[in-house]
């Protein structure tokens, strides 16, 4: 991936407010929840057309019909006059005592449905988008090492969190907005029934609203944008200081983080409390208008009432019908910068999603045998990382099954990537590196991988106890066998002095142990695991003395019957291996036993004279 493909992959997208694609997409991760989907569609028409009923009850049926004695008005009451007298004279009732009871079971159909509709929605939602982070972490755990050497993990964690958040309120406000756009037309259609006039009137305030609310969400628009990118920056911040806090500590660099997360931390405040500013204002001028509109109907309403043009339950008819036809507008403005900000979240999650870093998988995978031989060919092997210099020049180089191979080189030489190369961590150039005489760009990434193992000198300890670290979860892996494991590298000592044993759960990266035990630890996963070629990258460079013999010795067992290749600095392990190759400057300089590169490489030489002269 270039510089370029990783500022993309890392940039906040600030594209359009609505694009049907994505939102295609997004209910494409819904579609086996439609059941519930369709069941919460239901509920909140049954909702929607019940909160237009309660209006028509209290002023149709009790004011109108019952306080007023107003008789066929022309007024459309949904049939809710006739159905109160014949509810007071089944039960033997008076009327109002009916209607009352009739509002009050609108009221409870209406919170029942209601909350039905929000479980529903929230439970179908909730699963889809679950279903889409689960694939979104499997994507990006498979990407290879060339994605996360530039990518920052802080900005994919935004991704895979908040981003999927967003997404949550967009289609739980999407459910809300279904139910206020019914009762705007239900209502709309009952107001132009009773008096057109006075609805065309009310109308008036809604472009006015519209207007408000276009200007305030276009402001507010570019604030989100910042503090989205804010915040993405703010996690990202925090997780590589958390994630290296030793080394915080160690250079005494506590104050200036801070004064760098404080500095982010502040512009992302500010763009927050902008955005809110804003948000308060829009909502004072909302209820300002529809305090206007209110007096509109009071005052035009009112008029028509002394000239009996309208009755008093009409105008109050009108009055609770001003909520329903200027929520919907309103609702529109609140999901107009939630509809932003899912936009933007949804093209990032389907960008992590889509991203095909370049890897090649061979279509049909050559199989391998139960049991490789472990030989190691590689043949003019040249590689260099995206826009920069090649690292690996022409190298050429055996190791045959069951040897062990040390590599050794000054600092930058290409001694970690040429191993890194072997399981195919980045992108191998076919034709250059082969294991028992099969191209590795032939076999299957993950097939490939399972052949070799790998221990590095930062191992990593995942949460859980220590028989989860050594199995990985692994089925063929059971207790025994791990047991086994730890205690032919000797790894068993200290597990077993530890208060649970092997089911001792480890702290966050394994702060519990040592760094020796851990690194027994590493070894007794890779045994466990047994595959046919090891490969230790300087992984006994951080051991005290008493555990390096400890170390050399479960070495014995580990590279027994396999390939190995050791980068090393430890002139034991040197010294022990059936050969020594020398890379400078990313070839090969001189390959054969100790004792010969002694007089033949002269970096090597230098190399024994500086670091193992001691031993």
């Amino acid at each position: 991936m270039t510089v370029t493909q990783a500022a993309r992959f890392d940039a906040d997208i600030s594209g359009r407010i609505f694009d049907l694609r994505l939102l295609g997409r997004l209910f494409q991760w819904l579609a086996p929840q439609k059941n519930r989907l369709l069941l919460s569609t239901v509920l909140v028409l049954i909702t929607a057309v019940l909160q237009v009923m309660l209006p028509v009850v209290l002023s149709l049926v009790v004011i109108d019909h019952l306080l007023m004695g107003t008789e066929q008005s022309g007024i459309p009451d949904l049939g809710l006059v006739a159905f109160t007298e014949a509810v007071a004279g089944a039960l033997g009732i008076h009327p109002l005592l009916a209607a009352c009871l009739l509002y009050g079971g609108l009221q409870l159909a209406i919170a029942f449905a209601g909350h039905g509709h929000r479980i529903t929605l929230a439970d179908a939602v909730i699963d889809g988008l679950a279903d889409l982070r689960r694939a979104v972490f499997a994507h990006l755990a498979r990407q290879p090492a060339s994605f996360w050497d530039r990518v920052a993990v802080g900005r994919v964690t935004t991704r895979v969190t908040n981003d999927i958040e967003s997404l949550y309120d967009l289609l739980r406000g999407l459910g809300a907005l279904v139910g206020e756009l019914v009762p705007f037309f239900v209502a709309l259609s009952i107001m132009l029934m009773v008096d057109v006039e006075l609805t065309l009137a009310l109308l008036a305030f809604a472009p006015l609203l519209a207007a408000f609310t276009i200007t305030f969400r276009l402001l507010s628009r570019e604030l989100y944008r910042r503090a989205r990118q804010s915040l993405s920056l703010l996690n990202q911040q925090l997780q590589e200081n958390l994630a290296g806090l030793t080394v915080v500590q160690l250079h005494g660099r506590e104050q200036e983080n801070l004064n760098r997360y404080t500095a982010t931390n502040s512009r992302h405040r500010r763009n927050e409390a902008r955005g809110m500013r804003l948000e308060t204002l829009y909502g004072a001028i909302n209820d300002s208008l529809g305090s206007l509109a209110l007096a509109l109907v009071l005052w035009l309403g009112g008029l028509a009432v002394f000239d009996d043009a309208l009755t008093l339950g009409a105008v109050v008819l009108f009055t609770r019908y001003i909520d329903m036809l200027f929520s919907p507008i309103v609702a529109l403005g609140e999901q107009y910068n939630q509809l932003f900000r899912a936009m933007a979240s949804g093209e990032r999650i389907f960008q992590a999603l889509d991203w095909r870093e370049p890897f090649t998988e061979p279509e049909r995978p050559d199989a391998l045998p139960s049991r490789l031989a472990g030989a190691i060919r590689i043949d003019g092997l040249t590689f260099a990382y995206p826009d920069g210099p090649p690292v690996l020049k022409d190298v050429h180089l055996d190791v045959p099954a069951g040897r062990t191979l040390a590599l050794v080189g000054p600092t930058g030489s290409g001694k970690s990537t040429l191993v890194r190369l072997l399981p195919r961590l980045y992108e191998v150039p076919p034709g250059t590196v082969f294991i028992d005489g099969i191209d590795v760009t032939a076999i299957a990434s993950q097939d490939l991988r399972r052949r070799i193992g790998i221990v590095l000198q930062d191992f990593h300890v995942f949460s859980g106890s220590i028989l989860d670290n050594i199995t990985l979860d692994d089925p063929a892996i059971d207790r025994t066998r791990a047991m086994a494991a730890a205690e032919t590298v000797g790894a068993n000592t200290f597990i077993e002095a530890l208060p649970q044993g092997y089911d001792t759960p480890l702290a966050e990266r394994g702060r519990n142990l040592s760094q020796g035990q851990r690194q027994l630890l590493a070894f007794a996963r890779v045994l466990a695991a047994d595959p046919e070629i090891l490969i230790l990258d300087e992984a006994t460079a951080s051991i005290d003395p008493e555990s390096e013999r400890l170390i050399q010795d479960a070495l014995a067992h580990l590279t027994r019957d396999r390939t190995a290749i050791i980068i090393a600095h430890r002139l034991a392990t040197v010294i022990d291996a059936d050969a020594v190759a020398v890379l400078v400057n990313g070839r090969i300089e001189a390959h054969g036993s100790h004792a010969e590169l002694l007089e033949r490489s002269p970096t090597y030489a230098r190399l024994h004279e500086m670091q193992f002269q001691d031993g």
